[in-house]
């Protein structure tokens, strides 16, 4: 779920199409405007505590693994939720990539502490390059490792390798939570 709470009754999804995938290419080759779901949910248990932004808060994400940080992201906005530093690192390949770009952006310019780093990894741009784990890493660095809460959304090896360096560093592995895609 890409979108966030506003009482209103519509919500926005982020798919990917899955090559061989049941759902996606369900969605993707059967689904019209005007087509009638049934649906249940949301089930899930990832999901934004305001306890856990008392600390600096990493988000850190690729691909569709954006969606449910662009919905924690605005609800903090929509509700003026007091935050320490927000890191939302989006990990793509390529601009064209970026999905939200515009939107974070301008989001990350009127929200005070809400950092928004989108990292290409095969693709020079005046941005972030390389992989979203150097990014956190320096950061958390720069500012001497500071009491911090992860929430890493993604692929499993982007996710396994960011819970492995996260606790090298010192964090605590109940600091780490995610939800894996793919």
């Amino acid at each position: 779920i890409a979108s966030w709470p506003d009482g209103s009754n519509v919500f926005e999804l982020c798919i990917v199409l899955l090559e061989g995938g049941a759902g996606t290419t369900y969605l993707f080759n059967e689904i019209k405007e005007g087509s009638q779901l049934t649906l249940r949910g949301p089930v899930g248990v990832f999901t934004l505590h305001e306890h856990e932004l008392e600390n600096d808060l990493f988000l850190i994400c690729t691909g569709t693994g954006i969606a449910p940080f662009r919905s924690m992201s605005n609800f903090i906005k929509l509700h003026s939720l007091s935050h320490k530093n927000v890191y939302l690192l989006f990990g793509c390949r390529t601009k064209a990539d970026l999905l939200y770009f515009e939107e974070l952006k301008a989001l990350s310019d009127s929200m005070p502490n809400f950092h928004y780093i989108p990292t290409l990894s095969r693709e020079r741009w005046e941005g972030a390059n390389g992989y979203v784990h150097e990014v956190y890493e320096n950061i958390l660095k720069a500012n001497n490792n500071p009491v911090a809460n992860f929430m890493l959304c993604g692929w499993r090896a982007m996710i396994d390798e960011a819970k492995l360096r996260i606790i090298n560093l010192g964090y605590d592995k109940k600091a780490v939570h995610s939800e894996l895609y793919g």
